[in-house]
């Protein structure tokens, strides 16, 4: 993808600026010079490099703002002012694609869309039920959890925005659009879908800083802490594990136990920035022990949705733990190195419990089992009752014939 591909040249020119000291304090005066430089060492003609840099010399005290502000009049018939206005800088839905507009500009203003919104509710319900108690909150009480809700709900909202936005770039890739032969056409198609929608100013911005505009807003409220964006980092590095692991999922390579490990514990990202965020809502220290249960049972939890999302996440090609353990221990090995990956998992899990509060451990227990009973996408986890599905072992054969029967289906209905 060439966009792709000249947002690759930008990150090494930035690292290069960096090593040399070139680099300012201002992510868009980084983006500026990093642009100037690529330009810069284009060929030209005739001119060599140093023949450039001389004449830039020459000339560069004959430019001024002025020239600048003529030259766009010349170009547009706008001045820039009015040139920028009319591009203006925030996250607004995009209704046929449910996604949020990445474009930035000066004031970099942060917005989601009702779309964004009513798909986070889910979360965020499951975040007030299961986590409040761990800030000695009681979320019968409807002030305590709209004291907070404006925070949690745009953030949550602008995470599930930033999230479609990656699917959508996950689904339109080039190993995406190659027409294999089985199952690969499926996805082809589906990827031929949403590839609409997807432009290289919105794929430059998300690729290089996502959460830009969310840090900026947070930071504004005195909410910003480095775990904050510690955690914000951890979700821009696994939605780039997901695309890396999927993509090598469709291309046969071979899959990294390291990175698939890497990606599942990253994956609850967001909870963990609401928890961050509630901690310093409510003026109170982080505690750390909570922290660490907490990310043990959101893995538990993450393992369960992918057993229960397994068929639909191997149709799609979605990030999946069992396809990935499939992949890298074959279709016979991968129930049962899961099974002991998640056997380890229970018992940091049962270890941690017993140094909790024995009413917070005794209330989070009745938490999951009754997550468990109303089941699921969040459907919480069960310490040993662990349902493997049956393995795929072909996935383009699973593709195609489910493409095979959803033909078959609509010509009987035809």
């Amino acid at each position: 993808m060439e966009a792709l591909k000249k947002l690759e040249e930008v990150q090494r020119m930035l690292a290069f600026m960096q090593t040399r000291g070139l680099s300012s304090s201002h992510h868009d005066s980084d983006r500026f010079l990093a642009d100037f430089m690529l330009f810069m060492v284009q060929p030209s003609g005739m001119l060599n490099m140093y023949q450039k840099c001389h004449l830039m010399s020459e000339l560069l005290a004959k430019i001024s703002a002025e020239v600048f502000e003529e030259a766009v009049l010349w170009l547009t018939g706008e001045s820039y002012e009015q040139n920028c206005a009319e591009q203006p800088s925030q996250l607004c839905l995009d209704n046929k694609i449910d996604l949020g507009s990445l474009r930035a500009n000066t004031e970099e203003i942060a917005m989601v869309g009702l779309d964004a919104i009513e798909r986070a509710n889910s979360t965020l319900e499951d975040f007030c039920r299961s986590y409040f108690m761990f800030h000695e909150m009681d979320v019968s009480r409807p002030r305590s959890i709209f004291r907070y809700l404006p925070v949690l709900s745009f953030t949550e909202s602008y995470i599930y925005q930033l999230d479609s936005f990656n699917e959508k770039i996950l689904h339109s890739s080039p190993e995406g659009l190659v027409d294999m032969e089985g199952g690969s056409k499926h996805l082809s198609n589906i990827y031929k879908e949403r590839k609409q929608g997807i432009t290289n100013s919105l794929l430059e911005n998300f690729i290089i800083d996502p959460f830009r505009p969310l840090v900026l807003l947070i930071e504004q409220h005195g909410l910003l802490t480095e775990r904050i964006r510690a955690e914000l980092n951890c979700g821009k590095e696994y939605w780039a594990l997901e695309r890396k692991l999927c993509h090598a999922l469709l291309g046969r390579e071979e899959v990294s136990i390291e990175d698939v490990m890497r990606a599942i514990h990253l994956k609850s990202f967001d909870y963990r920035v609401l928890n961050l965020l509630l901690y310093k809502l409510r003026g109170k220290p982080v505690n750390d022990l909570h922290m660490e249960f907490l990310s043990i049972s959101e893995f538990l939890v993450e393992v369960s949705d992918d057993l229960f999302d397994y068929e639909d996440d191997v149709t799609e090609n979605n990030f999946n733990i069992l396809r990935m353990f499939v992949r890298i221990y074959g279709a016979s090995a991968a129930p049962t190195m899961l099974a002991k990956c998640i056997s380890e998992a229970e018992e940091k899990y049962k270890h941690l419990s017993k140094l909790l509060d024995p009413e917070l451990s005794s209330n989070y227990w009745r938490r999951c089992e009754e997550a468990t009973r109303e089941g699921g996408k969040l459907s919480g986890h069960s310490l040993g009752a662990w349902s493997i599905p049956p393995i795929i072992s072909d996935e383009e054969l699973y593709r195609s014939n489910l493409l095979g029967s959803s033909s078959a289906s609509l010509n009987r209905l035809a």
